[in-house]
């Protein structure tokens, strides 16, 4: 899989604070980084609901759910969707983790991240894995059309000191 270097992509490089970011995960509740500080946090940034390569993308994580809650992380996807059709997605995928709506301003946390495509006016795919004191550990921007999969959240979870 072709690699991009996150520091050459603009997306946050490890050791950068992860920016604060409050966040609807349903059309009623919000979510915010700082409430999961203590345990890791990995971020899937991608670029939209229904596309088949976020898709599958976001069923990669939902399989590894066990492996990383093991590793006591939350994982939190992030895309300009609306709350309305991440619910819709999250339900026909059967997804067990939240997916919070960069909707307005459109992209304003993926952009805080340097995951936001200006262009085409939706989030790069890129991960991040946060640490328990909330600094950006590991980052990683993937292609547009390439599942970039868990591996690399994995081994940066292990990485992190116990």
């Amino acid at each position: 899989m072709p690699q991009v270097d996150s520091r050459d992509a603009g997306v946050l490089a490890p050791g950068t604070p992860a920016p604060d970011f409050t966040l609807n995960a349903t059309p009623d509740q919000t979510l915010s980084l700082h409430e999961l500080r203590g345990a890791p946090v990995v971020l899937v940034f991608y670029p939209a609901d229904w596309s088949p390569v976020c898709g599958d993308e976001l069923a990669v994580f939902n399989q590894a759910l066990p492996m990383l809650k093991q590793r006591h992380a939350t994982v939190l996807g992030i895309s300009v969707d609306s709350v309305w059709s991440h619910q819709a997605f999250a339900e026909a995928r059967n997804l067990h983790f939240n997916l919070l709506a960069d909707f307005e301003p459109k992209g304003g946390v993926a952009a805080a991240y340097g995951a936001y495509d200006v262009a085409h006016g939706f989030c790069r795919r890129a991960l991040f894995v946060i640490d328990r004191d909330g600094n950006i550990a590991w980052s990683y921007l993937s292609p547009t059309a390439v599942n970039p999969g868990v591996d690399g959240v994995l081994d940066a979870l292990e990485a992190l000191p116990a």
